[in-house]
């Protein structure tokens, strides 16, 4: 009897690369020194094997992105169902600051994407396609999920091979991620821009092997909600994760066909929504958290267990993503992919210290660390980042983040939305509507500007040709 194992092949390979990955992060001082997540470093080395190796055993990369798709949009369904911290006054304080230090990044990478883009199409790449510009915010900010997701979307509008170029501007994130974050932890180190307790933190600290000694003490990674005899705890949370994908397809499939009813513009605007399906997946999963929590019934799910399920997906998700970038892609538009990834990388890099020193009151360099990862990368970046200068998470940081980014994702929404117009201005011969995609990029731009200042008040006019804010004699 013949099975397909296509894609339990790809699955073992990924994961082959994932433990090799491991444990050359565990042996080689490189990778430890600059936070490389093991993710990052089985994708690269799947890079050149489903580039060079796998065609010759007839193995593509089309399973791979089908992978990214899916495990994206599982990852936000995971996150979603997980309970939320009860907020505080103080925490809510610090929520809209935090939004306001990554909406910063959207809005500056949006504009800067797009008028590089035009002068491109202006001067040497005249047929270059114009949503590429919007490959920089998808890939830093938004990650190589909805990079891989909305760019395979576009190939239908005539960019050929925008699925793995968006794949590259995450790959590319991912070291200015790394790499970045570490030279900024330094840059802190030299100009005093970490107090002394944090210093001395970092200096105590062993860089991590990513691997648990076998005498290292080991936290728990979530608690069991059912009783093992009836149900296995991980089987009874993952029928959530998955129940609730598979309600989110109905959802979507049913928005297709009242869509179709008003003929091609419905149908083109259905194919797109499915390439942002994640929204839509997040959504599902916060209206059957709200009917949990209205019934009483939320108890039954462990926290714990889902962020393991979301860090699975999301492990694999990178691993696939960057394995299945075409070398072939990249070289046809290496020079926009150069500019738009440099620009983008020296902007985080710049105006983060810049943005978050007048923008927050306590634990601004901390702050400014975890945005910078996860607007280059993703939030596990942003995180191996912030446990540096915070090993045990003391500070509200993190937390602070994870509760901000409901809010995040609903005010990026409008901006997701109309991710397709540049497409759009090409399809439709509507030059117009690339500069509607400027406009509401410049939009987003003036919010972030106005909330900055409404927050920061004096802090944000003062010592602005400084790099870094300080008040008195306080380096925090």
């Amino acid at each position: 009897m013949h099975y397909d194992w296509t894609i339990f092949i790809h699955l073992g390979i990924l994961s082959i690369a994932l433990i090799a990955g491991s444990f050359i992060r565990a042996k080689v001082r490189f990778f430890q020194k600059y936070l490389i997540p093991n993710a990052l470093t089985a994708g690269f080395i799947l890079l050149v094997f489903y580039n060079f190796i796998a065609p010759r055993f007839a193995l593509g990369t089309n399973v791979l992105g089908e992978l990214v798709y899916h495990l994206l949009n599982l990852s936000f369904i995971a996150m979603t169902l997980r309970k939320s911290q009860k907020a505080t006054q103080a925490m809510r304080k610090r929520i809209f600051p935090t939004t306001i230090g990554v909406l910063s990044q959207y809005a500056l990478q949006c504009v800067a994407g797009l008028l590089i883009t035009f002068v491109l199409i202006r001067t040497v790449m005249p047929d270059l396609f114009p949503a590429i510009g919007f490959s920089l915010p998808l890939g830093f900010v938004l990650g190589p999920g909805q990079a891989y997701t909305i760019g395979s979307a576009w190939e239908a509008f005539g960019f050929t091979g925008a699925g793995s170029a968006g794949l590259t501007f995450a790959a590319i994130g991912f070291l200015w991620g790394c790499f970045g974050g570490i030279f900024m932890i330094n840059m802190g180190l030299k100009r005093n821009w970490i107090s002394e307790e944090d210093v001395q933190k970092i200096r105590d600290k062993d860089t991590s092997g990513g691997i648990l000694g076998r005498k290292a003490r080991r936290p728990a990674a979530g608690y069991l909600c059912t009783e093992t005899e009836a149900i296995d705890s991980m089987t009874f949370n993952a029928s959530f994760v998955f129940g609730v994908y598979l309600l989110s397809f109905g959802l979507l499939h049913l928005l297709t066909l009242l869509l179709s009813l008003l003929g091609n513009l419905g149908n083109e605007l259905a194919v797109n929504l499915w390439g942002i399906n994640f929204i839509f997946s997040a959504l599902t999963a916060m209206m059957v958290k709200g009917i949990m929590r209205k019934i009483d019934v939320h108890y039954v799910l462990d926290s714990g267990t889902l962020t393991r399920i979301s860090g699975v997906s999301v492990d694999m998700m990178v691993t696939a993503s960057i394995a299945s970038i075409s070398l072939v892609v990249v070289a046809q538009y290496w020079l926009p992919i150069v500019l738009l990834t440099t620009v983008g990388g020296l902007m985080a890099y710049f105006s983060l210290p810049w943005i978050c020193s007048r923008l927050f009151v306590d634990h601004q360099f901390h702050r400014a660390l975890v945005i910078f990862g996860a607007s280059t990368g993703t939030m596990p970046t942003g995180l191996a980042l912030l446990r540096v200068v915070d090993p045990e998470f003391e500070t509200p940081v993190a937390s602070d983040y994870m509760y901000s980014s409901g809010l995040t994702f609903l005010l990026a929404i409008p901006l997701i939305l109309s991710i397709n117009l540049p497409a759009y201005s090409v399809t439709s011969q509507r030059p117009e509507l690339f500069w509607y995609a400027v406009l509401l990029s410049l939009a987003y731009l003036v919010f972030v500007i106005i909330a900055f200042f409404a927050v920061s008040r004096r802090r944000g006019i003062a010592q602005v040709g400084r790099r870094w804010y300080r008040e008195g004699k306080d380096h925090v």
